[in-house]
């Protein structure tokens, strides 16, 4: 008797597969390539639609009752002024459907030689992406390309796949192009996938599927405590990070990236705490950039809540609601994380 959610794992793993080689070859197409204006996101927006096209077409085929909450719908790309651009992510998603069969991969899926979609279909397949979320029933999420700026500097960004069973996350898949297989040689092989299930554990592979290693959260070894957080001061309160450093006497220097790269990194312990701190008032988490990592770092041991110490709510909709910030830790430095950062906030209460 095979594994609740085995067949759902092996076509999340393959999607997300098959994205990362998609994004990567966006990289190496357009952007080193290419003369890119300051300000130009023409390259991301091809590898965010391609990929969207690619993973919503092999989970429609694998899957075709069920909704996807994804970031984009293809209004932009349909229009005569998108033609271009339209061209060339119906030739990338192409490109990728009809690559070779790998090991595991089923032709049913929409994969392999003589599997072209027309561009009506692609452009339908990123439609799919418009689920509104909610309580009840299953439903994925998707961000083709988490960590957008991180993926134009050649830095580290996240393509990540999760699903969700009546509000509850329950597996996800997070590949992780440019992120080394092992922290202890940054000049080493790069390229990583990510897999966690409810209940099963998680694990961490090359980008081909090889080499899978179990994965758990080490205990902290004190004075080795340091911070996972966004290179972009647009996405999290940095300076609020640096007093919760302080009150919990934390020397090492965070380690900045973009994505959910992040939540990897915590989950063989690269880092010892996830902080996301909102920027603005009113701010509200979207529920695709934190359900693959929110299960990868419980199914490692780890504690997901936000700085409340509310679990994650991702029955919502589109977004986490009420939610306010992220903390992720071991479950050894978690409560320690929460107390010091309710004092920060306490803190800046107080200055008001």
């Amino acid at each position: 008797m095979s594994s609740p959610y085995s067949a759902e794992k092996q076509v999340a793993v393959t999607a997300v597969r098959r994205a990362c080689a998609l994004t990567s070859a966006v990289f190496n197409k357009l952007v080193k390539n290419e003369t890119l204006t300051k300000g130009d996101k023409s390259p991301v927006t091809v590898g965010d639609y391609s990929a969207q096209a690619v993973v919503n077409t092999i989970l429609s085929r694998a899957f075709p009752a069920d909704p996807i909450v994804g970031e984009e719908d293809a209004d932009e790309v349909r229009q005569e002024s998108g033609e271009i651009l339209r061209n060339r992510i119906i030739e990338l998603a192409n490109e990728t459907l009809t690559a070779d069969l790998g090991p595991g991969e089923m032709a049913e899926w929409g994969l392999g030689p003589g599997q072209e979609r027309s561009p009506e279909e692609l452009m339908d397949a990123i439609d799919r992406g418009s689920d509104q979320g909610g309580r009840v029933g299953r439903r994925w999420t998707l961000d083709p390309i988490d960590g957008t700026k991180g993926f134009l500097r050649g830095g580290q960004y996240a393509v990540c796949l999760a699903l969700i069973v009546d509000g509850e996350v329950v597996l996800g898949v997070i590949g992780c192009p440019n992120l080394p297989v092992n922290n202890a040689e940054p000049d080493g092989p790069k390229g990583c996938i990510f897999v966690a299930v409810k209940g099963q554990g998680a694990e961490q592979t090359t980008l081909s599927g090889a080499n899978p290693t179990p994965l758990v959260i080490p205990p902290v070894v004190p004075g080795t405590l340091n911070f996972l957080e966004s290179v972009e001061a647009a996405h999290a309160d940095l300076a609020f990070n640096n007093r919760v450093s302080e009150l919990l006497n934390v020397t090492r220097a965070p380690t900045q990236m973009d994505s959910q790269a992040k939540y990897c990194c915590l989950a063989r312990g690269d880092g010892g705490v996830y902080l996301r701190m909102p920027t603005r008032a009113g701010y509200k988490e979207k529920i695709w950039d934190h359900a693959p990592g929110l299960v990868l770092i419980q199914e490692c041991g780890g504690v997901v809540t936000d700085s409340r110490g509310q679990p994650l709510d991702f029955g919502l909709g589109r977004t986490l609601g009420e939610n306010y910030g992220v903390i992720g830790a071991g479950k050894d430095v978690h409560a320690q994380v929460l107390a010091a950062v309710q004092k920060a906030r306490a803190e800046e209460k107080a200055k008001v």
